[in-house]
């Protein structure tokens, strides 16, 4: 897979995010001429400044929402492949700005598709949404498949639903000849990440601090999975699509359902991988409407591309845990995330 994008102009928005420094990182070692548009990293510390990837690639620093700055970043670097990972993608941060959510989640897919309406050197357009894009009442323990109603609840769920939307219009209305497909994640874990609200992030924080681990809702269950997982499927579906057109489509992107895990039994995992006498105390802050329950069904892509997860929960705790005791003691991140992105590439290739 790797292969077919060396030397293959990508472009990327949201790449100083989490999963967009994870994506350059693979992008890079593959040989890749990448472009980025982005605001400055979300987070301070941040994966995309400790990993130094502004030095490998052409990196602009924009809002999403400026139309005319993106089309000029977009035009001047005339991308084969795009990767649409500019987000608002905090649940609890939408609750507090919704305006700000929806501009930067709708408006912003409009605008990046206007630019790829624009350039035809464009063959393959990806907009990575979410798990949480379904409607769901929490009543239905069920996996979620990819034609079932799309109406996300809190600000959040929704604008991803509204991405959707705009994202399958433009394919129907203007870009006959690009591929064009949108991927749903579920929740994603892995080195580097250091956003609020994210359970590892917490995890880590209060390690680092010599305090318990607070979890304020140890009960909702997720489809967690490392964050290699999802990237590595964007980038089979991106490049199939690019090569056939017929695999243009909507895809979950999850982990198998042995790996849908309440958040307590997450931390679980990363209290026996980091040791130190790691715990965690149940207290549940009475915060926003969250799903209790979330689940996805992936069978369209396994059946579609012959996919399958590769590493399991525990695996992807391990390989959290390795990165951020690298980082803590000052050790080879760089080194730590070629040596991770290699293991996992292998294990896609057996």
């Amino acid at each position: 897979m790797l292969e077919f994008y060396k030397g293959k102009r990508v472009f990327i928005t949201g790449h100083t995010g989490f999963k967009g420094s994870w994506l350059c990182k693979i992008l890079i070692n593959a040989g890749s001429i990448v472009a980025g548009y982005s605001l400055e990293p979300p987070t301070s510390p941040s994966l995309f400044a400790i990993s130094q990837i502004d030095k490998k690639i052409v990196s602009i620093v924009g809002d999403i929402r400026d139309y005319k700055t993106l089309k000029k970043a977009f035009d001047e670097f005339k991308p084969d492949i795009v990767f649409h990972l500019a987000a608002q993608p905090i649940v609890r941060d939408s609750y507090k700005d919704p305006k700000y959510t929806y501009e930067t989640n709708v408006i912003g897919t409009v605008n990046i598709l206007e630019c790829v309406r624009s350039n035809p050197c464009v063959k393959s357009f990806l907009n990575v949404t979410t798990d949480k894009v379904y409607e769901n009442n929490d009543l239905d323990n069920h996996g979620f498949v990819e034609d079932e109603k799309l109406d996300g609840f809190d600000p959040y769920s929704n604008s991803k639903s509204c991405s959707e939307l705009v994202t399958h219009s433009y394919k129907k209305s203007f870009l006959q000849d690009v591929a064009v497909s949108t991927a749903r994640a579920g929740n994603v874990i892995g080195g580097g990440d250091f956003a609020n609200d994210r359970i590892i992030p917490d995890c880590v924080r209060a390690m680092q601090k010599g305090d318990n681990i607070i979890v304020r809702n140890p009960y909702s269950t997720r489809p967690y999975q490392h964050v290699l997982e999802p990237l590595f499927a964007y980038l089979m579906i991106a490049q199939r699509q690019y090569e056939n057109a017929e695999y243009q489509s909507w895809y979950n992107v999850g982990p198998d359902e042995v790996d849908c895990f309440e958040t307590g039994a997450l931390v679980d995992l990363f209290c026996k991988h980091w040791g130190s006498g790691a715990r965690w105390i149940n207290k549940y802050d009475g915060g926003p409407h969250e799903a209790a329950f979330l689940k996805l069904d992936c069978t369209k892509l396994k059946r579609t591309f012959n996919w399958k997860p590769r590493w399991n929960l525990d695996k992807a705790i391990e390989k959290t845990v390795e990165w951020y005791k690298c980082w803590l003691t000052n050790g080879d991140i760089n080194g730590c995330m070629n040596k991770q992105i290699e293991e996992f590439y292998n294990d896609v290739e057996k």
